[in-house]
């Protein structure tokens, strides 16, 4: 018999737990049975005594992040599981063994069943960033796993977790390598052939956005011959794909200097002097660049931070999308593309939809609707969990 604490949910909440969200809420747990502390595992059970999910308990609203609705008899099996399973689902889609792009993501949180969990490859390095204690914990037996499944084609698993973990309280948490020497590959990876290099020590995230990979590739392909802006650039991504498409001019934007000291590195690291005379970089605030710079560019990309990182923030972040889409419409020339994105996982399609179209009113111009984006396919979500599908984006052609 299972020694685990018990969180008895509550019988008018049980019904969720049993149609698969991984996400059981504080209020719908009717009492609990044994002592539990942030990143323990739980077992949840019905009033009634039925067995419904096994997970990581948090301290904030989501009480229980589920990682299997069947017994667990161990951690260290369901770890090594999950992952064999991710690497076969990307040795699937293509991207195991690619000589052309051999950075990807591995694991999607909830997506591949390790809720709390992110995993990016970068050529022979993993990057691990837990958001729960409870993953945190198992960070070692992950990247021995890792090392496992991986063989010969990994030679390090560095652990990026502790701005993730920051906001815990009562610990101390230090980035840093668990298996292997730094930057086994030099920091150089590469995506459809183009090169990036990719800091995971002091980038966003893991490093780079590998969730844009197939929207950078369809800018690229729009790029031939026009005069672009890439706006919150980080790292250059859409602006390397530009030049390489043809682009006649682009310009890059970011408040962060080391941000576009990166961009720069990128753009070196793939062109000739003659086209890298193409790229013009700018460091300063978006919002007062939009409204100062000329009314010329053929196709704008709008990659913004998380403007909502909570539900009491979206209506702040709405505002915050129209106003931006409002004046990056009356930079585009007529014929022009918008490429306007949103990552807050509070907004959803329709929210974000609703803004842009908010502008697309208040601009007086004629738009139409191309493309829907998200995130690629080595970022899958689970059809029991929409909040998974955090990316949105619009290709938008302004008359």
């Amino acid at each position: 018999m299972s020694t685990l604490p018990r969180a008895i949910i509550h019988r008018k909440k049980v019904d969720a737990v049993q149609r698969f969200h991984p996400w059981i809420f504080s209020g719908a747990i009717a009492k609990m049975h044994g002592d539990v502390k942030d990143g323990d595992l739980v077992e949840a059970y019905s009033e009634d005594g039925k067995f419904l999910a096994i997970g990581l308990w948090g301290l904030g609203s989501i009480a229980v992040k589920v990682l299997s609705f069947q017994p667990v008899e161990s951690m260290e099996q369901l770890l090594s599981d999950r992952l064999t399973t991710a690497f076969a689902l990307r040795n699937q889609m293509g991207l195991i063994d690619n000589p052309e792009t051999n950075c990807y993501r591995l694991i999607n949180s909830e997506g591949d069943g390790l809720a709390g969990l992110i995993i990016d490859i970068y050529g022979g390095t993993a990057v691990l960033q837990c958001h729960s204690l409870g993953t945190y914990r198992y960070r070692m037996e992950i990247a021995e796993a890792l090392m496992g499944i991986y063989g010969d084609r990994l030679q390090a698993v560095y652990n990026k977790s502790a701005a993730t973990l920051s906001r815990k309280p009562h610990s101390q948490f230090e980035d840093g390598l668990l298996i292997g020497e730094k930057f086994a590959d030099g920091g150089e990876v590469l995506e459809y052939g183009h090169r990036f290099i990719v800091d995971w020590e002091r980038g966003q995230k893991t490093g780079f956005f590998l969730d844009q990979r197939e929207n950078r590739r369809l800018f690229g392909q729009y790029a031939t011959g026009k005069k672009v802006l890439n706006t919150f650039c980080y790292s250059g991504g859409f602006s390397v794909y530009a030049v390489a498409g043809g682009a006649r001019e682009v310009h890059s934007i970011d408040s962060s200097v080391k941000a576009m000291e990166w961009t720069d590195r990128n753009i070196a690291a793939n062109f000739d002097t003659e086209s890298q005379a193409k790229h013009t970089s700018f460091t300063g605030d978006v919002f007062d660049f939009l409204r100062q710079c000329d009314a010329d560019y053929d196709a704008i990309v709008l990659d913004p931070p998380a403007f909502a990182k909570n539900l009491s923030a979206r209506h702040a972040a709405m505002q915050g999308y129209k106003k931006l889409n409002l004046q990056a419409l009356s930079k585009i020339k007529s014929g022009g593309l918008l490429f306007t994105f949103s990552c807050s996982q509070v907004v959803n399609l329709e929210n974000f939809t609703g803004a842009v179209t908010a502008a697309a009113i208040e601009s007086g111009r004629n738009i139409k609707v191309l493309h829907q984006l998200n995130h690629p396919a080595d970022h899958p979500t689970s059809i029991f969990h929409a909040e998974g599908a955090y990316l949105k984006g619009l290709v938008l052609s302004v008359d």
